[in-house]
């Protein structure tokens, strides 16, 4: 199959950069849900804007590529061998080339492969089948998305829900259950893919396969077909809304399994998938490799400019807008309110996970003094002249770093902090008792944020690999909102308490 290899590059390179059509008509369709002049409407306009620049810059998505998941049916007495080879091969040149940032770490030692590569990565499943043709599949799922995973076991007690027993309605509970305790940090509105049965392993495994459905299929089965429904209709009551900023799109997609189980456990996995919702699929010749056809890509092109809404004069007043640009004193700091919109010049500092652990044990590389740190682990690509250059530089997950933040805010005079889902309780006191603010990016917005980065002015601590590297960066309006503020509000425990309400509503039995 000499164009098994090139095939498989194009795969990787389509999936990263280029939504497909099932999920943008999904995202259109939500923006037009939206109430306009909201944080949640601002919010899907920021992201169809980001999609619509990564068609345009060919780049990913989204700057979380994730662990690249290959699904392949191939016809009895193909060379697996050979295609795993040239999967790799094409996973390492899309890296090389900025299509996937390099994601692959060891596990005990945290040293980055630089190129995708490693003990269990990528994931490659075949399956054999009779048909004539090969069936490939890639899905690019990211941390962020991938940690709002969850598993029940029944029967349980839930938050909000009480008891959730062994039939029909203590899954609907637990996957109720799923979307709240995902809020935003998954970048929300999301999609979910539910595994009913199995032991643990092969609960989750089918849980991921639901994610290979279509979005606008129909589960051939009549009970779980009700139960998608039902899920997809009032999972967008609970009020967390795009980002978890509040909103009306908290759920894009529902798709359900069923395998066996054993008497003793019965799991209910869920895989949950954020709005950059990025696999796709192909069918190949299995004499050539070459594709014959592109999955998830039919339909009409999506228009996302007749999705718009307007906003009020009076809407658009309500929204306060401040321009911050590095080193920020703390008056500038106590001045600002949850649901204030920040414009951000100057410079900032990117900081992920192996940052965090470093500042909490040693000196800081450079005076962050009044400046603001950015959970950002970007894509980055060098030139002829050995110059960095950003290809994509969305948010991470910041409830990751809750241990460190406010510590490490108060020791090195950090006043403000970027990231997307927000932080704990722990954070909020030291942003009020040091004078530090919470800005919450969009989640996914990769393309949108490296626009606003004009330069790469320096690095430090590149023994942690490109991701979780301390990059200097010169932006110029950077926008993000502030959810977490000085005087101890925060969006974020605002909308999981109304959220955590509203769940509430839903304990009653619905299926017999």
């Amino acid at each position: 199959m000499e164009n098994f290899y090139e095939s498989m590059y194009k795969l990787i390179v389509e999936t990263s950069t280029n939504l497909p059509k099932d999920v943008r008509r999904a995202i259109a369709a939500a923006k037009l849900r939206e109430s306009a002049g909201t944080r949640s409407a601002m919010s899907l306009a920021t992201i169809t804007n980001n999609i619509k620049m990564a068609d345009d810059n060919i780049s990913p998505i989204c700057q979380d590529t994730g662990l690249p998941t290959f699904k392949l049916k191939v016809p009895v007495g193909a060379n697996q061998l050979k295609m795993k080879e040239d999967i790799k091969r094409a996973i390492a040149q899309a890296t090389k080339d900025g299509k996937l940032r390099p994601n692959s770490v060891d596990s005990i030692t945290g040293k980055n492969s630089g190129d995708n590569l490693g003990d269990g990565t990528p994931v490659i499943k075949f399956e054999q089948w009779e048909k004539d043709y090969i069936d490939a599949r890639l899905i690019l799922k990211g941390g962020g998305c991938e940690n709002k995973n969850i598993q029940y076991s029944l029967p349980c007690e839930l938050e909000g829900l009480g008891r959730a027993g062994r039939d029909l309605d203590g899954i609907r509970k637990c996957i109720m259950h799923s979307v709240y305790q995902a809020q935003g940090q998954g970048c929300s509105a999301g999609f979910i893919g539910v595994g009913i049965g199995g032991d643990r392993t092969s609960g989750y495994e089918l849980a991921k396969e639901q994610l290979f459905r279509r979005v606008d299929d129909v589960n051939e089965r009549e009970d779980l077909r009700k139960l998608e429904e039902y899920v997809l209709e009032h999972a967008n009551e609970l009020g967390i809304g795009t980002m978890g900023f509040g909103g009306e799109t908290t759920l894009l997609g529902c798709k359900i399994g069923v395998i066996n189980r054993i008497p003793a456990s019965f799991f209910v996995s869920v895989a949950y998938n954020c709005w950059a919702y990025r696999r796709l699929g192909v069918y190949l010749d299995p004499e050539t490799g070459a594709i014959n056809e592109w999955l998830y890509q039919d339909g009409d092109e999506v228009d996302f400019g007749q999705a718009e809404a307007t906003s009020t004069e009076e809407q658009q007043q309500s929204v306060r807008e401040v321009v911050l640009e590095a080193p920020i004193t703390e008056e500038q700091i106590r001045e600002l309110k949850v649901g204030d919109v920040v414009r951000i010049n100057g410079m900032m500092y990117t900081g992920r996970d192996a940052i965090h652990k470093y500042l909490s044990e040693n000196d800081s590389p450079v005076d962050l003094n009044g400046q603001i740190i950015y959970h950002c682990g970007p894509v980055m690509m060098k030139d002829e002249d050995g110059k960095y250059h950003v290809k994509a530089a969305g948010p991470t997950t910041s409830i990751r770093e809750e241990p460190y933040q406010g510590d490490i805010m108060k020791r090195f005079g950090i006043r403000a902090v970027i990231g997307k889902g927000g932080m704990g309780p722990k954070t909020l006191k030291a942003l009020q008792e040091h004078g530090g603010v919470y800005l919450n990016a969009i989640g996914g917005a990769a393309q949108y944020y490296a626009d606003c980065i004009k330069s790469v002015e320096g690095v430090d601590l590149m023994q942690f690999g490109i991701p979780e590297a301390m990059w200097h960066l010169k932006v110029e309006g950077f926008t993000a909102v502030v959810t977490m503020d000085s005087h101890g509000n925060s969006l974020h425990a605002d909308v999981d308490k109304s959220s955590l309400e509203k769940l509430s509503k839903f304990k009653d039995p619905v299926f017999k």
